[in-house]
């Protein structure tokens, strides 16, 4: 049973709000969203005093570094995703990491190493023995196929990093200046890996006047989600039914209903992001007016 903890403006998870909530937990599962980091240091440091593994939802942030290590190397398991809008795409699927040989065997045999297909893989034999024929089996191997698409893209991993963080930084420049959105700052050992952007909507700004900026961003060629007004939007937790009773986050609900999120693919050019973020400040003048 999920227990959620609230996020801030900057979509950093509220460490107060986590460590009272982290005695009731097993785990710890920590969604680098978009990714925006929160504190690892102080979130491993209370996870560790509380004897608590912690696994890391890095489908968005492969190439982040924070204080020097590799986000998904941190806790004691990270993940990464490789769908179609991710840092190294291959459609879809994705990879888990660990360095502990119980984890990494137990996934090897629910993700359909059945009839000890194991063997095929070097190391862990005795963790694999351990758990043989005592695990369910999902059938949820990456094919080949995705493996032959991946494995090129990434030597060019540093390069897309590089890109990526250069067009989120000239275009959050543009945005902030207008004064009518800000974009979160990195905490202090973040290195970003962004392929999007987000930001919030400064100021007073109505629910009306949220989605008529949507509506003129879209009309000047460009798509905008705001995460708590798009219908069914899978950020938004009140659409989670499948946690039944749903806890009160009014910081978390707050943030959602004026944060945006954008598209900035590594490959673009200085003049298509120009073209973005004027797009996206005339239209949040338009919006306002």
């Amino acid at each position: 049973m999920p227990v959620l903890v609230e996020v801030g403006e900057d979509y950093r998870i509220d460490l107060a709000d986590f460590e009272a909530k982290l005695s009731d937990a097993d785990a710890v599962m920590i969604s680098h969203m978009r990714g925006h980091t929160s504190d690892m240091d102080r979130i491993m440091e209370l996870a560790d005093a509380a004897g608590l593994p912690v696994i890391e939802d890095a489908a968005h942030s492969l190439g982040t570094v924070w204080g020097g290590r590799n986000i998904g190397t941190i806790g004691k398991v990270g993940c990464f995703s490789f769908q179609s809008y991710k840092l190294v795409n291959a459609g879809e699927g994705g990879i888990l990491i660990t360095d502990d040989p119980e984890i990494a065997a137990k996934a090897v045999i629910m993700s359909g190493a059945y009839e000890e297909n194991w063997k095929k893989h070097p190391g862990f034999q005795n963790s694999f023995c351990q758990w043989q024929n005592k695990l369910p089996l999902y059938n949820l191997r990456m094919q080949n196929l995705s493996a032959a698409v991946i494995r090129p893209q990434l030597p060019e991993v540093a390069r897309r990093v590089r890109d990526g963080r250069r067009n989120h930084d000239h275009v959050a420049g543009v945005l902030d200046a207008s004064g009518l959105m800000r974009v979160p700052a990195a905490l202090g050992p973040e290195e970003r890996a962004p392929d999007s952007i987000q930001f919030n909507l400064a100021g007073d700004w109505t629910d009306a006047e949220a989605l008529a900026f949507q509506r003129e961003a879209k009309a000047r060629g460009v798509s905008v989600q705001v995460f708590g007004l798009s219908e069914g939007n899978a950020r938004a937790y009140w659409n989670w039914q499948f946690l039944g009773d749903l806890p009160e986050l009014p910081r978390t609900r707050a943030m959602l209903m004026r944060a945006c999120d954008v598209r900035l693919p590594a490959r673009l050019t200085v003049p298509e992001l120009d073209f973005i973020a004027n797009a996206l400040v005339d239209a949040a003048r338009a919006a306002r007016a």
